[in-house]
């Protein structure tokens, strides 16, 4: 797969590892919910179970790296230094919302047509059925899993936890810094304190109940890795910053080990190694940018390529192994040419002329 030079953005080449750990995060969904959904896997699982059940189990923890990943990206936006550089939270706020809602909608009316298609001659139930118009309006709004709207697409939960977590962040530092200008004795790094107590909590309390799980508060200690690892990577004195991953980490981790928490530790403090070493030359290998770019429009296609790919291969070989472990191969790599046409098309005209180093979207 060639790269255009026009799709590398400067986040490919300032943020040394990101879009690489986004590709990988990328990859790793997308053969998750090839484990997860539809009848080749059930196919392939009799013949390969160890690593199908790894996709199933295993790979969905990628997941953290794009809340780390996004962390550390809204940290170089928002607060590159540990202080709110923005003044329109409200403006700020929407462009978000638009950045991830265009491709997102346009990704579901093609998922939807996919699923009106196939529905008839593929009776499985990862086919999702015909939207409501309760359904459509709660994800326009993003707030289908908090209502009870069933998705319309696979994974798409994110879209809305990434859009939380970056209005809470922009909500914290906005407070602090009206509070610091209100009381000047207060710190003016006032938000990264509102930030380390809002990720504890979520670290000790809130990501222990999978109840929450629709909600940012679940997520937000994760994110807060991220920005940390922003901070030690971009500071002077980078072992307060470091101190603070730790701490939180591993106090977490004492409390109640998770597996998916190890990882976004692992994450965050390779984020700053990255940054603050020498750079890894396979790294910035251009398919590698070009896939971790395109991560989030590969993310939202996908399933809709699976959905298709699927009612193909169980209409004409439904139990010949050869021809579905083929199928989910064919899948993957049409997922990565959909990805790209969606990224092409709509997710990067989106985007402004000159791009800051933290403006992309970080979403599996």
């Amino acid at each position: 797969m060639k790269t255009p030079v026009a799709v590398l953005t400067p986040s490919a080449q300032r943020l040394p590892g990101v879009d690489a750990l986004k590709a990988l995060g990328c990859v790793l969904i997308v053969w998750h919910h090839l484990a997860f959904y539809g009848p080749m896997s059930d196919v392939v699982h009799t013949a390969a179970p160890g690593l199908m059940n790894w996709l199933y189990d295993y790979a969905r923890m990628a997941v953290q790296v794009f809340l780390v990943v996004g962390g550390f990206l809204a940290a170089s936006v928002l607060a590159p230094e540990g202080v709110a550089v923005f003044r329109q939270p409200g403006r700020l706020i929407l462009r978000r919302y638009q950045r991830l809602a265009l491709p997102l909608f346009v990704a579901l009316l093609v998922t939807t047509l996919v699923a009106a298609l196939v529905r008839p001659w593929l009776p499985h139930p990862s086919v999702p059925d015909m939207p409501t118009v309760w359904q459509v309006l709660a994800h326009v709004f993003l707030l289908q899993d908090i209502v009870g709207q069933e998705a319309l697409s696979a994974g798409i939960w994110y879209v809305a936890i990434d859009f939380q977590l970056f209005v809470m962040t922009v909500l914290l530092f906005t407070l602090t810094s009206h509070a610091h200008r209100r009381w000047p004795g207060l710190p003016a790094q006032a938000g990264v304190w509102a930030v380390l107590g809002l990720a504890a909590a979520s670290l000790g309390v809130f990501n222990r109940h999978a109840a929450l799980d629709m909600t940012g508060l679940y997520f937000f200690g994760a994110y807060a890795l991220g920005m940390l690892a922003w901070w030690a990577s971009h500071s002077p004195r980078p072992a307060r910053w470091l101190l603070a991953i730790a701490v939180l980490g591993v106090l977490a981790l004492a409390l109640d080990f998770r597996g998916r928490l190890l990882v976004a530790l692992v994450v965050a403090l390779s984020l700053v190694a990255l940054q603050r070493s020498r750079p890894v030359r396979w790294l910035q290998a251009p398919w590698l940018l070009q896939l971790g770019q395109m991560s989030y429009s590969v993310f939202l296609i996908h399933f809709a390529v699976l959905l298709g790919v699927n009612a193909v291969v169980s209409q004409f070989w439904p139990t010949q192994l050869v021809a579905n472990a083929l199928g989910m191969l064919a899948a993957f790599g049409l997922s990565l040419l959909a990805g790209q046409a969606l990224y092409l098309g709509v997710e990067s005209r989106r985007r402004p002329a000159r791009v800051s180093p933290g403006s992309g979207v970080s979403v599996p």
